[in-house]
């Protein structure tokens, strides 16, 4: 049990916790530890602090203290491929020990945070990650909470899964398809193959193949083939996605046999979006919109095809809620509201 005493009085006794001081404008930090043994030297500073009384703790087997606390909540709930920080005034942190895609179980997040006096924040689901990103934060509200609460964390988690995880990027052979009669004719240069390559290396995958195409269905659904066959496990199809009568990489990306999964999406910029599947390929059908934006629909989905993450269509019609970008005069992605 906690036990409130005046500063005064608490000379040789244990401090029960941490004591934040804040200097405005310069610091805050731990000016004393749980565990310290108070001495007449520490009063004056104590009450500088604005503290006239601390909180020594008496034993109860029932009740644990918030940096312990922390650290079995941050146990339970990461997954693979973190790392957890020290406590600091009663908080851990989990970071990232790799280059990879976010996944947040929300559902089994939101349960535990309807326990009372526990607290997990974490960022966005599906958010990119490199190694030392923190992805979520851990504490309890009181310094001391009860046994049960956290039995009842760590029991949800051993029956429904870790609630964070990094699953790395998987090193793929990436394809590229770029349509469109007026590049093929070399009226103009493509802008997509730069474009589209940067992105998947930036994710650490290769272009194992690139081709330029005419607006003719037949030759595009060729090339995806021939692409497939040069063991691109992923294959992108540039342009001709709009409804202009010249445009047919739909039409190409059926006639090869592939499945259509999405046509049309509800991001802007990226509605004219395609996923479709060619047997275990997955070709992404890239609007016009990434050779002007910074951030589009493609940074969205990209980075989970590239972990091996399964992309529903449920799941991208709901990108509809925050698929808006504000079209900033410096493009700040990832740290916007874009489709968060």
């Amino acid at each position: 049990m906690l036990k409130k005493v005046k500063v005064e009085e608490a000379i040789g006794l244990v401090l029960g916790h941490d004591m934040t001081k804040i200097i405005p404008g310069e610091s805050k930090c731990a000016a004393f530890h749980r565990g310290h043994i108070i001495t007449e030297e520490d009063i004056p500073e104590m009450l500088s602090m604005g503290k006239e009384h601390i909180y020594i703790m008496e034993a109860d087997h029932d009740m644990v203290h918030e940096e312990d606390a922390a650290l079995r909540i941050a146990k339970a709930v990461a997954g693979a491929d973190l790392e957890l920080t020290a406590p600091h005034e009663g908080r851990i942190n989990i970071k990232a020990k790799s280059k990879g895609l976010l996944k947040i179980n929300v559902p089994l997040l939101d349960e535990i945070n309807a326990i009372d006096e526990i607290v997990l924040s974490t960022k966005h689901n599906n958010t990119v990650c490199k190694p030392g990103t923190m992805v979520a934060g851990t504490k309890i509200i009181p310094l001391y909470t009860t046994e049960d609460k956290l039995t009842k964390l760590e029991e949800l988690c051993r029956k429904k899964g870790k609630v964070v995880e990094v699953i790395p990027f998987k090193a793929k052979k990436v394809g590229i398809v770029i349509t469109g009669s007026e590049v093929f004719k070399g009226r103009i240069k493509d802008a997509f193959g730069g474009k589209i390559t940067k992105k998947v290396e930036a994710l650490g995958s290769t272009v194992n193949k690139q081709t330029i195409v005419p607006d003719d269905k037949d030759i595009i659904a060729r090339a995806i083939t021939e692409t497939r066959k040069s063991g691109s496990e992923i294959i992108f199809v540039c342009g001709g996605l709009s409804v202009d009568p010249d445009d047919v990489t739909v039409e190409g990306i059926k006639a090869s046999g592939a499945r259509v999964i999405v046509y049309g999406a509800p991001v802007m910029p990226g509605t004219m979006f395609v996923y479709a599947t060619l047997q275990d390929v997955t070709i992404i059908g890239a609007p016009a919109c990434v050779i002007h934006n910074e951030a589009t629909i493609i940074d969205l989905i990209l980075p989970r095809f590239l972990a091996g993450d399964k992309v529903t269509k449920e799941e991208i019609i709901k990108t509809g809620h925050g698929g808006l970008c504000l079209n900033c005069e410096e493009c700040g992605y990832p740290v916007c509201p874009f489709c968060k």
